[in-house]
């Protein structure tokens, strides 16, 4: 793979996966030749070359300026006969020479993202970020308002590259009559789609404080069915240290 370094703080790299889009069922590109181009520093965003979209691109009035990447000519996506507007742009006299004769897509634009055959959320995955969930006997408690409503010595952690650990329990292991399902659902392009639970202490509510892969996705798949509670908003301690002091 290679790297080139554009202006400020965006790089650009060849990809080699197969990357497809769709909107309202309908293939808007499929590409073996996706560019990540990092905007930010956590992901990336996919840039795909122009001559692998078959939906019709209409050019629009919008223009958009980047200090990085230079104008912003903005599209609308048109397939079959449903359109997205302004949900594409491409930057054809950016400093960035990688960058011209490549378009971006509006993700959430899409109805459907897939790498090679597997469905992607939220945003491309980074091959820089390394998911490990290894088993443990690290003794993990949970206390809500003062209330243990969790205790195991059996927990997996989970690792995730640039993000703090975090500890899923085995459901046995937690105190299920206080659980309140929640109709909150996220989407990890890592883990798969998570359900959450509130939990009621004493009569108060304390919403979307755990949540659980029922089915994750493969390189996740030793935290199904366990559930993981949000170290910022409850007390976990670990070996009797707090994750959050």
């Amino acid at each position: 793979m290679t790297t080139q370094q554009a202006r400020g703080r965006v790089r650009l790299e060849q990809g080699r996966k197969r990357v497809r889009a769709y909107l309202a069922g309908r293939l808007v590109v499929d590409t073996t030749s996706p560019a990540l181009v990092w905007e930010n520093p956590h992901y990336p965003a996919y840039y795909l070359p122009r001559a692998d979209v078959v939906a019709e691109l209409v050019p629009t009035a919008r223009t958009e300026h980047s200090p990085s990447r230079g104008e912003a000519v903005y599209y609308d996506v048109v397939v079959e006969g449903r359109t997205a507007p302004a949900a594409a742009w491409a930057y054809p006299q950016s400093p960035l020479e990688g960058l011209r004769d490549l378009v971006r897509l509006d993700w959430e634009a899409m109805d459907r993202w897939l790498e090679e055959d597997e469905p992607v959320y939220v945003h491309p995955r980074s091959p820089y970020t390394r998911i490990d969930a290894l088993p443990s006997s690290r003794h993990v408690r949970v206390e809500i308002d003062g209330v243990v409503v969790a205790e195991s010595h059996r927990p997996v952690v989970l690792f995730e590259t640039g993000l703090v650990p975090r500890y899923y329990l085995p459901l046995v292991d937690v105190r299920q009559e206080l659980l309140r399902p929640s109709d909150t659902r996220t989407h990890c392009p890592y883990k798969g789609s998570a359900e959450y639970f509130s939990v009621e202490v004493d009569g108060r509510r304390h919403d979307d404080v755990v949540w659980t892969y029922r089915t994750p996705l493969p390189e996740s798949a030793r935290i199904t069915g366990l559930v993981c509670f949000y170290d910022e908003r409850v007390t976990v301690s670990v070996d009797g240290v707090p994750t959050h002091p």
